[in-house]
């Protein structure tokens, strides 16, 4: 969990600002939206290949991208 300390003279809205920036760099959110309903296995492992798929997916498309000229 981020932890934020009040520095001297600071408003709580400042720290406030900087409690949700660490929270979203963190990925606290999106991991609690995540686990909030169980996810069978299977759906697991259907998600995380589906993943991978669209990840090699744009990668071959940006080296073709790269190695054909643009056509202005």
């Amino acid at each position: 969990m981020p932890l934020v300390r009040l520095r001297d003279n600071e408003p709580f809205e400042v720290a406030l600002r900087r409690f949700k920036r660490i929270c979203e760099k963190t990925g606290v959110l999106s991991e609690i939206r995540r686990r909030e309903f169980y996810e069978k296995p299977t759906s697991v492992r259907k998600r995380k290949a589906a993943a991978a798929v669209k990840r090699q997916q744009k990668r071959t498309s940006m080296e073709r991208n790269r190695y054909t000229r643009p056509n202005y």
